[in-house]
């Protein structure tokens, strides 16, 4: 028999002292507080996952990470691109993860919250930029994905282009994929040469 609910506990923990205090009980004990049996002949059956199951709830499923493809996610970087040419500091801000690092490529300073990201971005929005991929690796986890390679930035106010290195390791939070972690940082090679 399957338990489908507890009764006479105010809190879920105080089911799991009192499960700890039954585990004795005889296979044939009949009405139980918990664990009931109605045929007296039945060796009592007893599945503890659907029992917490029954009390919290199946969270494997409201959880659960879905599949997404590499093209699905090299279109992530299309989301936040259009964000950053549509010059939107918050939607751009929104794409990343309530837990996230963006190390970026023209500050110093890490930004680990919302509106350190959003302030970057509000900055960097001056420059009217907008980015390209030019070169993309996908990995891909049971819960995250990743797309790390090389990208080039064109500022819409000078022309200038600025290439970079990349990372975007995405997580799955309120029912989207967001940016957990974004790394980005200037070709060293250019850098060294000067």
């Amino acid at each position: 028999m399957q338990a489908s609910t507890v009764s006479g506990f105010s809190h879920p923990n105080q089911a799991f002292c009192h499960i700890a205090e039954t585990r004795t009980v005889s296979p044939y004990q009949k009405n139980t507080a918990l664990f009931a049996s109605s045929d007296a002949d039945t060796p009592f059956n007893f599945d503890f996952g659907e029992f917490l199951k029954n009390i919290f709830g199946d969270d494997e499923s409201a959880n659960k990470t879905p599949a997404i493809s590499t093209s699905e996610v090299k279109a992530l970087f299309g989301l936040w691109n259009d964000a950053l040419v549509a010059l939107d500091p918050d939607a751009i801000a929104k794409r990343y993860a309530s837990t996230t690092i963006l190390l970026p490529t023209v500050s110093d300073l890490p930004r680990s919250d919302y509106e350190g990201i959003r302030t970057y971005f509000v900055e960097f929005c001056k420059r009217k930029p907008s980015g390209e991929i030019l070169e993309s690796t996908i990995i891909q986890g049971d819960d995250y994905c990743m797309d790390a390679g090389i990208y080039e930035f064109t500022m819409g106010t000078t022309g200038d282009k600025v290439k970079a290195r990349y990372t975007f390791v995405y997580t799955y939070e309120e029912g989207e994929w967001k940016i957990a972690h974004h790394h980005s940082s200037v070709m060293p090679e250019a850098l060294l040469a000067k």
